[in-house]
């Protein structure tokens, strides 16, 4: 590979890295010259094989740098210390503990890959076995630096990647990039429909399943006696929540053709996993309380009763109806356009390090997702969003790629962000918001425990000073962004015993319904050994008074005589049942008088960015001069925008992997020529 192509390493940072360094060999004896036969005593030659002392190497994660450090004795490696805390909390931080003891058992870095952590196995592997060849002096000791992120936000984008030499070429009718809920979902329809396709895919595996869905009047919503949804007071609400920027065409789309996406969607289930049964949450479980003051009427869709998850059985109807292979390790380089149509892409196999050129005759589809895990561009495209996130939760290959290769063929993009935030990103006291910087220069969110799910309760919060600062009910990521002007960008979750009668008042929808159908779980996570993060460090607090709580959240001095008159005022407010300071609903003030009492800290957990690629109601993806359809060019998912804008409305869960399939589905039918 020549050196351009190495610079490419960079775009494609997230992909699995490269094979170990091969040793540089041993040096060759010489003949003696001694006349005399008869050779001189030696001394034995010492048995150690290793050079004692401790070594260090990295490579590149599925996120991160993976950096490894190990202790030789002459004859054995006595120590291990690996630092993953760059890699995905749930997935590579948590394979960890069981890498390391691999090795030390093993005594080798010929181990096995951790399952649901492949790439972060393999770095953790290439850096053990960089530190073996320093130990046995096969290649030079490695001087690790601690480093910074390479470039600013601005340069995001970057120049789009000049690849010398195709290695080899594929050809087809239709190219589907990558295998997430829009992908798995193309190409199930695309196999079904008998269209000569293939996916590319630059993770080991599919993305994780979104189980649950939106759709508009499905035949099972209406057979449970939903009433046809007010199409135009829809509009209406979605028109309100985005300050008019969104493209009613395109959710138009969805609102029209989401219904025949969940009958797909069922068909197939009724052919593979005829066990399987949907619940589709309408009626009083689905409304927000009209004094809310929102219009988002749900219709959320989930399958259960069956082993056989979406995309396991999407992949089934792809492998045996489709023929095809998906062809994971391959990531997206660059799009290929002939004048202004797109007529394939470049793509190359993380493993190999071989390019690959893949024709197109009809046409690519986007379906990379966003870009959560995109420092650069969250910090260039997003820095309000960025300010107030502990916790990414989203999936590690979301890095922006698609994007990036469209806006490279001339595709406009949303000029405004729409990340997916949840407020639920539990942290120990004193953590902020916003990227920390690893040891390594990588730049992470704090956060290890994903999504806290009693966060989103509208319970009384306080900032650092103790103050409370906001009206608690809203929207997922109305409380995000209020602690946007809070120190630190997090703020403490206050409540006491009267917990599972008041969840049950307060009535939230859609995922944090969780917390009311099983308040009694939620409070199990206060425990004893319960409440620590993969850190270490403790961060559910329960106490007897509301003193002891404050000491135990880090309220100190002036802020914890602000935080019990803050508590005191809560529940006047609550005994008066009208919040004079901030207007929140009656019902969902809570009392601060029962002991046992519990608090927590917050950020907002990331789940994915909305903002991407913009599209026209047919899934095409238009130019940034004229706003026209780039020929060939489709796109669905997180890697478009126009649907959202500003937020996520998640007053209506599903909606966005309703409109991720939805747009899967239009996109085969359009570049396919099947559309009735």
């Amino acid at each position: 590979m020549s050196k351009k192509d190495l610079s490419r390493r960079d775009f494609l940072k997230g992909a699995a890295g490269a094979a170990g360094v091969a040793a540089i060999g041993m040096l060759a004896g010489c003949g003696s010259k001694d006349p005399d036969p008869t050779p001189t005593p030696t001394p034995d030659a010492p048995k150690g094989i290793y050079t004692p002392g401790t070594y260090t190497s990295k490579a590149q994660g599925a996120v991160s740098t993976v950096l490894v450090t190990m202790t030789f004795s002459a004859d054995a490696i006595t120590d291990v210390v690996l630092d993953v805390s760059g890699e995905t909390a749930s997935i590579g931080q948590a394979a960890a503990e069981e890498l390391k003891n691999a090795l030390m058992e093993k005594q080798s870095a010929e181990i096995d890959a951790v399952g649901g952590a492949t790439l972060t196995s393999k770095a953790v592997m290439e850096a053990a076995n960089k530190c073996i060849q320093q130990a046995k002096g096969e290649i030079p000791v490695e001087v690790i630096t601690s480093g910074s992120a390479e470039n600013g936000p601005a340069d995001w984008l970057g120049t789009e990647p000049e690849v010398a030499n195709v290695d080899e070429t594929w050809d087809t009718d239709f190219l589907i990039v990558g295998a997430g809920n829009g992908g798995m979902c193309a190409g199930a329809y695309a196999a079904k429909h008998g269209v000569k396709f293939r996916i590319i895919e630059k993770g080991t595996g599919s993305a994780r399943v979104r189980s649950w869905y939106g759709a508009i009047d499905s035949e099972d919503a209406l057979a449970l006696g939903e009433k046809p949804v007010d199409r135009a007071a829809l509009r209406n609400e979605l028109k309100r929540y985005s300050s008019g920027k969104c493209n009613l065409r395109t959710f138009e789309t969805w609102i029209t053709e989401s219904a025949d996406m969940h009958k797909f969607i069922k068909d197939c289930y009724a052919q593979y996993a005829p066990d399987a049964e949907v619940a589709v949450t309408v009626g009083d479980e689905a409304v927000w309380p009209d004094t809310q003051g929102f219009f988002f009427p749900i219709q959320e869709h989930n399958w259960g009763g069956t082993k056989m998850n979406r995309h396991a059985m999407f992949q089934q109807i792809i492998e045996e109806e489709g023929g095809v292979s998906i062809d994971f390790n391959t990531s997206l380089v660059k799009l290929e356009k002939t004048g202004n149509k797109v007529t394939g892409v470049i793509a190359q196999n993380t493993e190999t390090g071989k390019y690959i050129r893949i024709n197109a005759a009809k046409g690519v589809l986007i379906a990379t997702g966003g870009y959560p895990f995109n420092p650069q561009m969250m910090e260039a495209l997003d820095p309000v969003g960025t300010a107030v996130v502990t916790s990414n939760v989203a999936w590690p290959t979301d890095t922006g790629d698609g994007i990036k290769a469209g806006v490279w063929a001339g595709a406009a993009m949303q000029k405004e962000a729409a990340p997916m935030l949840f407020d639920r990103g539990i942290v120990a006291p004193g953590i902020n918001a916003g990227y920390m910087t690893t040891s390594t220069g990588d730049k992470v969110f704090p956060g290890t425990e994903g999504q806290f799910n009693l966060g989103t309760q509208p319970f009384l919060k306080v900032n650092r000073r103790g103050e409370r600062f906001t009206n608690e009910s809203g929207t997922y990521d109305q409380m995000s962004y209020s602690a946007f002007n809070q120190p630190g960008g997090v703020y403490a979750s206050i409540f006491d015993s009267s917990m599972p009668e008041d969840v049950k008042r307060f009535h939230t929808i859609g995922c944090s319904a969780q917390t009311r159908k099983g308040p009694e779980r939620q409070l199990q996570k206060f425990e004893e050994g319960k409440n620590l993060d993969q850190n270490g460090r403790q961060i559910a607090f329960v106490a007897d008074t509301l003193e002891e709580l404050a000491d135990k959240l880090g309220f100190t001095g002036k802020d914890k005589e602000t935080f019990l008159a803050t508590c005191a005022r809560y529940n006047e407010l609550y005994d008066k049942q009208n919040d004079e300071d901030f207007g929140k609903p009656a019902y969902r003030l809570s009392p601060l008088k029962t002991a046992p009492f519990y608090g927590f800290w917050l950020g907002a957990a990331l789940l994915t960015t909305e903002q991407g690629l913009l599209i026209d109601e047919k899934a095409r993806v238009v130019d940034e001069t004229d706003r026209a359809p780039i020929e060939g060019l489709f796109a669905t998912g997180d890697a478009t925008g126009g649907f959202f804008v500003n937020n996520y409305p998640c007053v209506l869960p599903g909606i966005a992997m309703g409109r991720t399939m939805t747009f899967a589905i239009k996109a085969v039918k359009v570049a396919n020529g099947l559309e009735g």
